[in-house]
């Protein structure tokens, strides 16, 4: 057994018991598969309000992957193409992952090579904004790109 104000030793359960009551703690099982078994005598409603405090602060400092997304038609034109573009510098530029993508519909499929320029020249103009985690692969009626942004230090 081991714990504050305890002699660190070997002791029967009746005795560890025993001993957690007076303090008026509790009695908590650490690593049961240890020979003998370890237990410390601890508040264990205080241990469980930490432990969840420092799992929460872990968590809120963990940083989010945010993906957005700019869909293109294989006959986008030039105004179109630009307004979106601007769009695509911003989410880098805010360290969101951009996921260009152009969507073929119907018969448009056969334009799949305009779709993949199309995408490429994104990526070329875009290239001081981030770089290119993913080139150009179609997915179903989907021709799909990531970039990822640069880091900015």
């Amino acid at each position: 057994m081991v714990g504050d104000n305890i002699e660190v030793g070997v002791y029967g359960i009746a005795k560890a018991k025993e001993m957690a009551i007076e303090q008026g703690l509790d009695l908590v099982e650490i690593s049961p598969k240890a020979v003998p078994p370890v237990c410390k005598i601890i508040d264990y409603k205080k241990f469980m309000y930490e432990q969840k405090k420092r799992e929460k602060s872990l968590k809120s400092k963990a940083t989010k992957v945010i993906i957005k997304e700019i869909r293109f038609g294989p006959q986008t034109d030039e105004h179109d193409y630009e307004f979106k573009k601007k769009h695509a510098v911003k989410f880098l530029q805010d360290g969101a992952k951009l996921k260009a993508y152009v969507f073929f519909k119907g018969r448009s499929i056969i334009f799949k090579e305009q779709g993949q320029i199309l995408l490429l020249k994104l990526a070329q103009e875009l290239e001081e904004y981030g770089k290119v985690e993913q080139m150009p692969k179609l997915e179903g009626k989907r021709m799909i790109m990531f970039i990822a942004p640069k880091k900015t230090k």
